[in-house]
């Protein structure tokens, strides 16, 4: 048997002793030794349900698109075109103080022997009545005028003709020929309203045509001083120096009125102009054109209002007049009216005062009758007498009192 190297014998002891370990270490801890078992397939984990998105805000409303204020471009398109400015010269005598200084010229006044003639120059404005050419204007723009010239919109101007005046409306009727003209649709003034939008078209300061807003004030208004017949439109549409005789229209651009006066301006009120009503126009432009005036009733009596006081001390009905003057030679006087006596109702309606009193007499036709009813008295003197007759109108007199 050959020998075993002294190596082995050495080292075979040793691996003996590491199987014995291993053999040990299997025995007592099955998993030594292996490799790491394979992961079990890990089950499938259930997802959390997905949490709902938030919804979206509801998107913020924009705010309401702020209404744009009304334009009234459409009603001075319609309107403006038959509006006209009126230039009026007039000659007037003045005393020709010569060299004289202003303030000693001013004390010889109208006893001054030389007079010289001096050119006055007016304007105003007014409006294209009908397609045959016929103006109206105020009768003051053109009063004593010894030449009228108007200009249109699309500046056209012409030497106008005097048709007709009534100064008692203060409404004069001219005419121009100028081939096609633009006309001014008419509206009705008796369906007015407190409030509504108006413009006031004219030729203010001779700036030439312009345009201003504002509403009706108030309509009825009379006891002005500008007329004898008195029914005018309040409005705060700015009128000036040179409006007189143009258009007060309306949203659509009709006529309701004919500007004419302007109220306080020296006492530095503003906002408070008048116009008359166009239902009044329409019916003396046409009675001038017809006739060539006007023709109104009459009976000759100068009515007063009576104050409040005077209807609460002796019982008089509210709206009543007294007669403060008859005139020579009139219906009245024929009947026996005398001054003092109170009217209180005519035809059988109560009256509204003396331009309600003056105004219905002069609707009324020459010939026509009519019955008046009357305390007699006169009731600030002695006992009241009620009393009622009838009175014959005729035509007013052109010599007639303005207040008559």
């Amino acid at each position: 048997m050959s020998r075993i190297p002294g190596w082995l014998r050495w080292v075979v002891p040793w691996v003996g002793l590491g199987l014995a370990v291993a053999v040990a270490l299997v025995l007592l801890w099955p998993g030594a030794g292996r490799g790491p078992e394979p992961a079990a397939p890990a089950e499938p984990v259930a997802e959390p349900a997905a949490t709902p998105s938030p919804a979206p805000p509801e998107p913020v409303a924009a705010p309401a698109a702020v209404a744009a204020p009304p334009s009234f471009a459409d009603a001075v398109d319609r309107s403006a075109p038959a509006v006209v400015n009126v230039y009026t010269e007039r000659r007037a005598l003045v005393p020709n103080f010569g060299n004289l200084p202003p303030e000693l010229g001013r004390l010889f006044g109208e006893v001054w022997p030389d007079y010289r003639e001096r050119v006055e120059r007016s304007l105003g404005s007014g409006i294209i009545y009908d397609a045959r050419g016929h103006l109206v204007t105020n009768y003051h723009v053109i009063e004593r005028a010894a030449q009228i010239n108007v200009q249109l919109k699309d500046g056209r101007e012409a030497a106008a003709t005097l048709v007709g005046v009534d100064p008692d409306t203060d409404i004069a009727v001219l005419r121009i020929e100028l081939g096609e003209l633009p006309t001014m649709p008419l509206g009705r003034s008796d369906r007015l309203r407190v409030g509504e939008p108006v413009l006031a078209i004219g030729n203010p300061l001779g700036l030439g045509q312009t345009v201003t807003q504002g509403i009706v004030s108030a309509t009825g208004r009379g006891r002005l001083g500008v007329s004898t017949y008195e029914n005018f439109i309040q409005t705060d549409a700015a009128i000036n120096f040179g409006n007189s005789g143009g258009a007060l229209v309306n949203a659509s651009g009709a006529l309701v009125g004919l500007n004419t006066a302007i109220a306080g301006r020296s006492l530095g009120i503003e906002g408070i102009g008048f116009a008359i009503p166009v239902d009044l126009v329409r019916g003396v432009v046409e009675a001038i054109l017809k006739d060539g005036r006007v023709i109104r009733g009459w009976i000759g009596v100068v009515p007063r209002d009576l104050t409040l006081a005077e209807v609460r001390q002796f019982g008089i009905p509210e709206g009543s007049v007294v007669v403060r003057q008859v005139l020579a030679g009139s219906p009245a006087v024929q009947q026996g009216i005398a001054r003092g006596d109170v009217i209180t109702t005519l035809d059988g309606r109560q009256l509204r005062g003396a331009q309600d009193l003056m105004a219905r007499i002069a609707m009324l036709q020459p010939g026509q009758g009519v019955r008046l009813g009357l305390w007699r008295g006169p009731p600030f003197e002695g006992p009241v007498r009620e009393h009622s007759l009838r009175i014959l109108v005729i035509e007013r007199p052109a010599q007639a009192a303005a207040s008559s």
